[in-house]
């Protein structure tokens, strides 16, 4: 599909490593999400990771600078509750889950429950704990279908990566006999679906901006949709040039797209 940056209307952008450095926006970025406001288009910022609420990224946001609202930031988990939503309505669920994203699963509507659910979600956990792997895992056998927010297998912080939900799964997966969860978040098409419902979008004006080849970039690669990767993150040019998914676009950072707009 042949794709060009002027028809391109929303901005799904990644944040560490490709908005800020350890909660510090890279130059020019607050710059860049001036220009696309100012050409008439929009973005989304999106983020693989389901232990935070979406109101805890517009509060850290807006520490930046950003005038940002819960229509500028999207997660994986909001992924799981659209999906939810339009195609498993009125299942019941065992969410496995921080407090703060229980409540919003919650505050969605989801009808959660600790008894024999419809489906088991398992979602990035900082609160994990034996009883909730032992009731997954139950669950999972009695015959529940089984869901996951996203495939990331270490969560990067300052400190190093710490296990996340591919570790979780793995886990699972080992009790369960090779039970493995349907994934939803970046690189699978459910995240697009939830971008074009939240943004009013075609899939034609929407381009995915990221650091991470198996993450931003896939799910650009593997659904048709543009995508560009910039090099302020984990993936260096050679490893683009000499790996299987490649972007539409190159560029070192964001900030060097705002002239392109």
């Amino acid at each position: 599909m042949n794709h060009s940056l002027q028809e391109k209307k929303l901005f799904v952008l990644d944040l560490d490593g490709t908005f800020y450095l350890d909660g510090k926006p890279f130059a020019g970025s607050l710059d860049f999400l001036k220009r696309v406001r100012e050409t008439g288009r929009d973005y989304l910022f999106f983020t693989n990771n389901s232990s935070t609420s979406t109101q805890k990224y517009v509060e850290k946001l807006r520490g930046m600078g950003i005038d940002a609202t819960e229509d500028d930031i999207a997660t994986s988990a909001d992924v799981m509750i659209d999906f939810l939503k339009r195609e498993r309505r009125g299942k019941t669920v065992y969410l496995c889950a921080t407090k703060e994203t229980y409540t919003q699963f919650e505050q969605a509507g989801i009808p959660l429950t600790e008894q024999r659910p419809d489906l088991v979600v398992l979602t990035f956990d900082k609160e994990l704990t034996y009883h909730k792997i032992e009731r997954m895992c139950t669950f999972i056998r009695q015959g529940a279908e089984y869901l996951c927010t996203h495939p990331d297998e270490n969560c990067p912080t300052a400190a190093g990566p710490i296990p996340d939900c591919g570790s979780f799964a793995a886990m699972i997966a080992v009790s369960t006999g090779g039970a493995y969860p349907r994934y939803v978040g970046k690189p699978f098409r459910e995240t697009i679906e939830m971008v074009k419902h939240k943004k009013g979008v075609c899939e034609q004006e929407i381009v995915f901006v990221g650091d991470r080849l198996q993450t931003d970039i896939a799910i650009g690669a593997n659904h048709g949709v543009a995508s560009i990767l910039v090099l302020s993150g984990v993936t260096t040019r050679e490893m683009e040039q000499n790996g299987e998914i490649h972007p539409t676009w190159v560029y070192e950072k964001l900030s060097d797209i705002t002239p392109c707009l």
